[in-house]
């Protein structure tokens, strides 16, 4: 007969988390109505709108100001790109001179096959040939990283994967979540001391991988390695995508000090363990405790 498993909530002292990020009327979070501020010194800004000289909230999403520009970032929205920003993407269409790739974002992005590094490393002009043998580089259904590189006037993004830390991804794990918890930092590749490595994207897709080897140069990206991953490996990566959940469950902020603390807290427990809610909300408090003290 099968033994039931029963955790019971541990008591935990509270701690504050982050000081106020608006001084505005000593709110946060606001849902549409709200007023923010009656102040008539602070410019309008993204999610607000004026109603008889009070700025007020036209999304819900959390209050930011900068200087005497305030704006509401929503919780919940769709991917808005600016240049520079690394996104995870999964080729939806192979088209003339271009693929469809689908970012999170309103609209379909597009990736030209002139914004693309050749395998060799060639720098010329693309020729015909090229263009017949696209689906040798990317195909339906295969997953990339890339940077935005310009954004159209309907609101659509261009992509390039110039560089050999973009390309085709190879063996991991896709984790979708809300672009608005992903922290804007200088990198989002990061190789974890727990032995796996990951992708930021600012779009929401998140990839997990085994931490890479050696890198063929000669291979521009698209070399992607078919060797099997280890079982050690593949249970480091099902623990951080477990607890990736977690921290998107709960709204807090990811960037790699916040993903590799909350692997640390989740250690004493069961992969499988990790997705009840009881030790969701247990983990994920002891991920703000540590990330508490760390900032203070």
């Amino acid at each position: 007969m099968a033994k039931d498993q029963m955790t019971l909530p541990t008591f935990r002292k509270q701690v504050s988390l982050s000081p106020s990020l608006s001084a505005l009327d000593g709110k946060d979070l606001v849902v549409p109505g709200d007023v923010i501020t009656s102040d008539t010194g602070f410019m309008r800004g993204h999610g607000t709108y004026m109603d008889e000289e009070k700025l007020t909230a036209s999304v819900a999403g959390e209050v930011e100001r900068v200087n005497k520009l305030v704006c509401v970032r929503p919780l919940r929205t769709r991917f808005n790109g600016e240049v520079g920003d690394v996104v995870v993407g999964r080729i939806t269409e192979v088209q003339q001179k271009r693929w469809k790739v689908e970012t999170n974002s309103r609209l379909d992005s597009v990736l030209l096959l002139s914004s693309v590094n050749l395998p060799g490393g060639e720098l010329r002009r693309r020729s015909a040939e090229d263009e017949l043998t696209m689906r040798d580089y990317l195909q339906e259904g295969d997953l990339i990283s890339a940077e935005v590189q310009s954004v159209f006037s309907d609101g659509a993004l261009s992509l390039h994967t110039r560089s050999l830390k973009y390309g085709k991804l190879g063996q991991g794990v896709l984790v979708q979540l809300s672009p608005s918890l992903i922290k804007r930092q200088k990198t989002h590749f990061h190789n974890l001391p727990c032995g796996a490595s990951i992708i930021l994207g600012n779009n929401g897709f998140v990839w997990l991988y085994p931490a890479p080897g050696q890198q063929d140069e000669e291979a521009g990206g698209y070399y992607t390695s078919l060797e099997p991953v280890s079982l050690s490996d593949r249970e480091v990566i099902s623990r951080l995508r477990n607890c990736l959940l977690a921290l998107g469950a709960h709204k807090v902020l990811l960037y790699d000090t916040s993903v590799l603390y909350c692997y640390e807290s989740s250690l004493p427990h069961q992969i499988k363990d990790i997705l009840k809610p009881e030790v969701m909300e247990e983990i994920v408090m002891v991920t703000r405790q540590k990330l508490v003290e760390q900032e203070g």
